[in-house]
Formats: C-alpha cells, sequence, structure tokens
C-alpha cells in the first residue's frame, strides 16, 4: 500500500482579485504545459485536481464559461478582468485544472514541469499526467 503525500491549501485568484480559490496540493506537483489553441493564446499552464481538492472561495457569481469543440470542458473566466484561474478540463471532467499562474507567489510548490500535445489532443490524450 503506498502512502500518499500530505497536502496543503493553497490560495489563488484572477488578476483583480474579485474571484478566489483554493487548492490542495501536496509540496511536489507535476505542471502541464500545453501547446493546444487555447493554452497558447492564454499562457495557462495546468495542474490538474481532483475535485474534493479544489473549492471556490468567493466570485462564483462573477465567472462566466465559455465551451467550443466537444463542449465537454468548461472554461471559467473572471468578467471583471477576463482571467482564466481555472477549469473542467476535457481531460479529466470530473475534477479540475488550476492555472499555476493564479496562485500566490508564496504557495512553495515544488514544481516539474511536462509538456503535453494539445494540439493533437485525441493522439496524446492516454499520456496526460494528472490526479490517479
Amino acid at each position: 500500500m503506498s502512502v500518499s503525500p500530505s497536502k496543503s491549501w493553497r490560495h489563488g485568484e484572477c488578476h483583480c482579485g474579485e474571484v478566489a480559490f483554493k487548492v490542495n496540493l501536496p509540496d511536489n506537483v507535476v505542471a502541464l504545459s500545453c501547446n493546444c489553441s487555447m493554452c497558447a493564446k492564454t499562457g495557462f499552464i495546468h495542474l490538474i485536481v481532483q475535485k474534493d481538492d479544489f473549492q471556490i472561495e468567493r466570485g462564483a457569481e462573477s465567472l462566466t464559461n465559455y465551451q467550443f469543440g466537444s463542449k465537454t470542458a468548461k472554461h471559467f473566466f473572471c468578467k471583471t478582468c477576463g482571467v482564466k484561474p481555472f477549469y473542467v478540463p476535457r481531460s479529466h471532467p470530473d475534477g479540475w485544472s488550476v492555472n499555476l499562474r493564479c496562485l500566490d507567489a508564496d504557495s512553495n510548490l515544488q514544481l516539474r514541469f511536462e509538456e503535453f500535445d494539445g494540439a493533437n489532443w485525441e493522439k496524446n490524450i492516454d499520456e496526460i499526467s494528472g490526479y490517479d
């Protein structure tokens, strides 16, 4: 039986602070850099977490949702500043992808970056890292 690493809650928010969230992460995490059309244009760096490891703290009413393609992913943006701090990814529709760039600077994470070829999503989805 393997022991899961301990986790702690980290805080994040959009640019204007209208939308705030917290995410429960271990100190060592894998961050995914994706080259799909959405991530490449927005600079989103993924931290994929289970549903129970994510909470919106404030500003849910300030979010707007954008969907395209398969409409499985739910991209949430702050209506005020336009930043996407998190979304429900197509690869993990029962979880969340948090934008590493929206976490507080003092989150004290040890990061390992991995590239994901999201431009060829269907071909590469079996190789994506994330939660077990």
